[in-house]
């Protein structure tokens, strides 16, 4: 049985007193052995926290203590260990940048459940799959068909919100990781004029553990030290994408470890450590290499 859970978590609320917040939750958060990042701002709260089960049960308890987030929803993984060496807690102006921030999330899509996305695929109904994450996110997984618009970072969702417009008539479903992003790129959509929008309720990480080994492809880019979570048992579901250096498939990549390129490339495991964690014979031989535990 494994003795430590990773707790993935948000909520868009107003939130008057995000320094205060900010304060406090560090201290408990450091007497608590709880580890992770968390974003406060007046929009909301957005975190990734891990922790023993004895502590994130008590986590949950403290956090849903707070008025704002008595009913907040959090999505959880068994480990083995913390996915997080330490903890930040940051008050932000947004919970995730966007750019967004003139948008209203009361016209966020409807919520499409997990299970109403598999009734879409399994009937064939016509609808247009969006991802709202990062390039390299859905370069190692996406949804079966889905569109990836090589977005550097959500900051460009307006841009790439201008490859859809052929599409203001059809069913649009967007998704990312947790639901975060989707609430305001299905808002912005909305706003934009597309007639039939949807968000996928819980994301990713909720549909794939209900639903494995259907119509998610690979792995799930997650932003702490696991980097990437596979969901699925069925071989020919685990990869979308091919090794940097021996194309063989693969669904982890690493950033390149010579600070001064940051380089994000897929990689198999043989090969990272093979190439000492870097793109090239240049960045192998750069004095401004990270610790190997980052990558």
């Amino acid at each position: 049985m494994k003795k430590f859970k990773v707790l993935l978590f948000y909520k868009y609320v107003l939130f008057n007193e995000p320094e205060r917040f900010m304060q406090d939750h560090l201290s408990w958060c450091n007497n608590n052995d709880i580890k992770g990042r968390i974003f406060i701002a007046t929009e909301g709260i957005n975190g990734t926290v891990s922790g023993n089960i004895e502590n994130i049960n008590k986590y949950k308890l403290l956090l849903r203590s707070y008025p704002e987030f008595n009913d907040i929803i959090f999505k959880e993984d068994d480990e083995d260990e913390h996915a997080f060496r330490e903890i930040h807690v940051r008050v932000k102006k947004e919970i995730v940048h966007s750019n967004l921030d003139i948008i209203s999330l009361r016209n966020g899509g409807k919520r499409l459940t997990p299970e109403g996305l598999l009734r879409f695929y399994e009937e064939g109904k016509e609808f247009i799959l969006v991802d709202a994450r990062n390039w390299y996110e859905s370069k190692i997984g996406k949804f079966k068909n889905a569109i990836t618009p090589p977005m550097k970072n959500f900051r460009e969702w307006a841009q790439a919100a201008e490859m859809l417009t052929d599409f203001k008539d059809k069913t649009v479903v967007t998704y990312c990781t947790g639901g975060i992003r989707c609430e305001k790129a299905s808002a912005y959509l909305v706003e934009k004029g597309f007639k039939d929008v949807y968000q996928l309720n819980g994301g990713i990480v909720t549909y794939t553990k209900i639903f494995p080994d259907t119509y998610w492809e690979g792995g799930i880019f997650v932003f702490d030290e696991r980097r990437v979570v596979n969901p699925n048992s069925d071989t020919k579901l685990k990869y979308v994408s091919n090794c940097y250096f021996c194309c063989e498939p693969t669904s982890y990549y690493i950033n390149c470890h010579n600070l001064m390129c940051d380089k994000i490339l897929v990689a198999c495991h043989r090969c990272k450590k093979e190439n000492d964690y870097c793109c090239s014979e240049e960045c192998r031989n750069s004095p401004f290499k990270r610790d190997k535990f980052n990558g």
